[in-house]
C-alpha cells in the first residue's frame, strides 16, 4: 500500500479532493492510504467545515489553522507546518489542487525534500502574472512529478512550457509525466447533482420556486479590494435586476462582505438594500451552490470553479475578469469575458438573454478523472 498526503486549504480544493477521496474509498482502498492536511487557509465554517460534512470527505488528519494574512506570512506558516508533517508521515507523494497559497507552499515544501508532487489541475494559464494564482500554478507545475490537466488546452500549455509529452515512467521532478485526464470537478458534479436538490432547501427558503434569477459570486481580490471595480459590478447587476424585474442571488464570500462593510461598495450597498430582488446571502455550501446553479437562468462570476460548474449544468456564464483559464468555454460561446465594465456586463446579459441555441461539448472528460489519477499514481509510485 502506498501513502499519499493530500493538502487542501480553500473551498474549491476541499470540493475537488472529494472526488479523489471517493475514488480511493470505492476502488483503491487496499492500495492507497490517504492522509489529509488542511492548512486552514479558509477558516470560516461555511467556507470549509461544512464541505467535509456534506460531501463525505474524511476529517483532516492535520489542520495548521493558518487563517488569513499577507501572502508572505500565510505561505511561510504553511511551509513550516507542511514540511514538519512531510518529515513525520514520509508519504510516497504529495497531492495538491489548483492554484492557492496552500498549493504553492505544499509543492515547494515537498520538492525541496525530494517528495514527489502530484498536481491536479495542472497547465491552466490566464497569462496574467498580476494574478497571484497564476504565479502559484506556474511554480507548482514546475515543482511537480505528475501533472494532471483537466483539458486539452491545459495539456498543450504544458507542452509549450517544454514539458515533454514523450517522457516515459518512472517519472521524477526532472523527468515529469503530463496527462490530459478530465476534470475531477466534473466527476463531482455528476455524482452530486442528482442529490443536491433533495438535500437542500435553499430554493424554497429564498422563495425562488418557478422564478428566473441570476446567480452572482465575487471573491477575487482585484474585484473585492478595488472600490471602483466592486461598485461597477454591483451597480450593473442591480440595474439589470431592476430593469428586468429579475432576482439576483449573491452568496457573499467573507472577503467580499468585509470589503462592503468597510465601504468599498461606496453607496451601492444602500441601493442594493432598496431593491427587494437583490438578495445578499451567506456563503452557500457545495450542494446549495449546485442547486442554485442548476435552477438559475444565468451566472455572473469571477470564480474559475463556478465558470465550470455553470458549463457542467448548461448555464451561460458572464466572467467578471479580463481573462480566464477556461478559454474553451469562451471559444464555444457559453461564457463571455466582461471584466468589471458596466457596458460589457449589460451587453453580455442581453446577449445571453436573447440567445436560443447553446452547445455543451464534452470538454472535461467522462466523469472518471479521479479513478484515472489514482491508477497513474499507483503505476508510478511503488510501496
Amino acid at each position: 500500500m502506498i501513502k499519499i498526503l493530500t493538502v487542501i486549504g480553500a473551498r474549491p480544493q476541499i470540493i475537488k479532493s472529494a472526488a479523489l477521496s471517493r475514488a480511493i474509498r470505492t476502488h483503491f482502498s487496499k492500495d492507497i492510504k490517504e492522509i489529509i492536511l488542511h492548512t486552514g487557509q479558509h477558516y470560516d465554517e461555511n467556507m470549509s467545515e461544512v464541505f467535509f460534512k456534506e460531501m463525505g470527505i474524511p476529517a483532516p488528519d492535520y489542520n495548521l489553522n493558518v487563517g488569513s494574512g499577507s501572502h508572505g506570512k500565510q505561505t511561510a506558516a504553511m511551509l513550516d507546518g507542511i514540511e514538519e508533517v512531510l518529515h513525520k508521515e514520509k508519504p510516497h507523494c504529495l497531492v495538491v489542487y489548483g492554484d492557492t497559497n496552500s498549493t504553492l507552499a505544499a509543492a515547494v515544501a515537498a520538492v525541496k525534500i525530494h517528495i514527489p508532487v502530484v498536481h491536479i489541475e495542472a497547465g491552466l494559464r490566464s497569462f496574467n502574472k498580476a494574478m497571484p494564482e497564476e504565479v502559484n500554478r506556474i511554480a507548482c507545475d514546475h515543482c511537480s512529478t505528475l501533472l494532471f490537466s483537466p483539458t486539452k488546452t491545459g495539456y498543450n500549455n504544458l507542452v509549450k512550457e517544454n514539458f515533454s509529452p514523450n517522457n516515459k515512467g518512472p517519472f521524477t521532478a526532472d523527468h515529469p509525466g503530463i496527462y490530459h485526464c478530465g476534470d475531477v470537478m466534473y466527476d463531482n458534479t455528476l455524482f452530486f447533482a442528482s442529490v443536491a436538490e433533495k438535500n437542500t432547501k435553499i430554493i424554497d427558503d429564498l422563495k425562488l420556486t418557478g422564478k428566473d434569477y441570476i446567480l452572482l459570486t465575487i471573491h477575487r481580490n482585484n474585484n473585492t479590494d478595488d472600490p471602483d471595480r466592486l461598485n461597477s459590478i454591483l451597480k450593473s447587476l442591480n440595474e439589470i435586476s431592476i430593469d428586468n424585474k429579475l432576482d439576483i442571488i449573491f452568496p457573499a464570500h467573507p472577503r467580499t462582505s468585509k470589503m462592503l462593510e468597510q465601504g468599498h461598495g461606496k453607496n451601492i450597498v444602500t441601493e442594493l438594500k432598496k431593491n427587494k430582488l437583490f438578495h445578499i446571502i451567506p456563503p452557500a455550501s457545495f450542494l446549495e451552490m449546485l442547486t442554485l446553479e442548476k435552477n438559475c437562468s444565468m451566472v455572473f462570476t469571477d470564480s474559475g470553479g463556478v465558470q465550470k460548474e455553470a458549463f457542467f449544468l448548461h448555464k451561460p456564464c458572464v466572467v467578471l475578469r479580463a481573462e480566464t483559464e477556461w478559454t474553451e468555454l469562451v471559444d464555444c460561446g457559453n461564457s463571455i469575458l466582461a471584466e468589471a465594465d458596466a457596458k460589457r456586463i449589460k451587453d453580455a446579459f442581453t446577449h445571453f438573454k436573447n440567445k436560443r441555441e447553446f452547445t455543451y461539448q464534452p470538454i472535461f472528460g467522462d466523469g472518471k478523472a479521479a479513478e484515472f489519477i489514482c491508477k497513474e499514481i499507483l503505476s508510478n509510485f511503488k510501496a
